[in-house]
């Protein structure tokens, strides 16, 4: 990697970190040129301007979700063994791999809910992207396969397994909170695909 990607990089890494612990609102240019070690108009060299960079951490963070919870779930059938290894895979990376400062893609879920612009309209078609993913792989959990209704209140349900898992591992310290959100989807899937 070249110097000028690798800082980037770091740019668009420590923007995503600090949008995810504060918001975008309160992400300022001179907190993340100080971290990583540049000037603030040593941020102005690799983006034109604080929303670009912005606009491109978050679809960055979208692209590396999608990487992390759908590229490696390809090669599995479709159907449950598939939905289950998403799910398992959304937990990891609210766990592991977005730890430290929480998932990027909730917290700007939460914050951009009611601010119309760029970066909501960004967010809106990636999250409605995604709901089609898994409103495809929802139906064939069952032949015939699930209703277009059908799919869109399962993977409603599936997410909101996801936010309460999330709410009562961080939030609330519950250790169990993992076993029960995959026992949670799990009776999901046993309904959807006995209906």
């Amino acid at each position: 990697m070249r110097k000028g990607d690798a800082t980037k990089a770091k740019i668009l890494d420590e923007t995503a970190r600090q949008a995810a612990l504060k918001g975008f609102g309160a992400v300022s240019l001179n907190d993340v040129a100080g971290a990583v070690g540049l000037s603030k108009s040593g941020l102005f060299k690799h983006f034109e301007s604080k929303e670009a960079m912005e606009l491109v951490a978050l679809e960055r963070e979208f692209d590396r979700f999608v990487d992390f919870v759908w590229t490696p779930v390809l090669d599995l059938p479709q159907g449950r063994p598939r939905l289950e290894r998403i799910f398992e895979l959304w937990l990891d990376w609210s766990e592991v791999e977005r730890a430290a400062g929480g998932c990027l893609i909730m917290a700007a879920s939460i914050e951009l809910d009611d601010q119309p612009g760029p970066l909501r309209d960004l967010l809106q078609r990636r999250v409605r992207q995604w709901r089609r993913t898994l409103a495809r792989e929802v139906k064939a959990l069952r032949d015939p396969e699930l209703s277009d209704d059908e799919a869109a209140v399962f993977v409603f349900q599936m997410k909101s397994y996801v936010l309460g898992h999330n709410d009562a591992r961080r939030m609330l310290e519950d250790a169990g909170a993992r076993r029960i959100a995959t026992a949670s989807f799990a009776a999901l899937m046993d309904r959807a695909a006995t209906r």
